[in-house]
């Protein structure tokens, strides 16, 4: 299986410094936050709160490199996504982070094992290598049988464990997850959380996660808030 390239535990993978983001229509200007400071360290897993609307789901994508802030600027693996050329964020992003939605975003023509299988090819992978990698993860996520299988013909629950794999493909620093258990019944929800974490700790990969889901939360290392603008740290026993 592919594994992370271990930072030492102290290392941050993914930072934001003064972050800001407005989005403008005409004269109308919508701020949604600013002046976000946030960082994540090698191995560090983090939930992120806040009611439907605050802003988490563009959060992420600023982290992402999907989106561009209107202040501030976000740091990958000890780069700036600001100073990198287009090309050159996609293969950062491509190479350092591991995206998971609510909706997998499997893409429907190709196999289970071909979804997990181009992001490494995107990453110049060799053909070989890729299958090798993908097989092996599917494996570990206990599709092992399903490799030829399309994403019509996957359950809910196995369609996010390949998206599970598919974002740890090129062994990111850190995983990026918008939701990824919201569209799944509770006891399904439950198994793939439980499966993202354990690939966590194998792999040393940082894990970053907006949830509604306050129970869950409370399973990683720190949880933080988002609320009327501010992110702030909140005690577990708080959530």
């Amino acid at each position: 299986m592919t594994t992370a390239t271990t930072s030492p535990p102290d290392t941050v993978v993914l930072a934001a410094e003064g972050l800001g983001k407005t989005y403008a229509e005409g004269k109308l200007h919508t701020p949604v936050f600013d002046g976000l400071d946030f960082a994540v360290r090698a191995g560090e897993t983090v939930a992120i709160l806040g009611a439907s609307g605050a802003g988490k789901s563009t959060l992420l994508h600023l982290l992402g490199g999907l989106d561009t802030p209107t202040a501030g600027e976000v740091f990958v693996s000890g780069q700036k996504m600001s100073a990198l050329s287009n090309a050159a964020r996609g293969t950062l992003r491509n190479r350092s982070l591991g995206f998971v939605y609510q909706f997998h975003h499997l893409l429907p023509e190709f196999t289970a094992l071909e979804n997990v299988m181009l992001p490494a090819l995107l990453n110049g992978a060799s053909d070989a290598d890729a299958t090798r990698r993908s097989r092996d993860l599917l494996e570990t996520v206990g599709l092992g049988h399903r490799l030829a299988h399309k994403p019509g013909e996957l359950s809910g629950g196995e369609r996010q464990r390949a998206a599970v794999a598919r974002a740890l493909v090129n062994g990111p620093a850190c995983v990026l997850g918008d939701e990824p258990t919201g569209n799944l019944d509770e006891r399904t929800a439950a198994t793939v959380f439980e499966l993202m974490l354990e690939l966590n700790r194998a792999q040393h990969t940082s894990l970053v996660l907006v949830t509604h889901d306050r129970r869950l939360a409370r399973k990683l290392d720190r949880v933080m808030e988002l609320h009327e603008g501010k992110l702030r740290e909140v005690a577990k026993e708080d959530v």
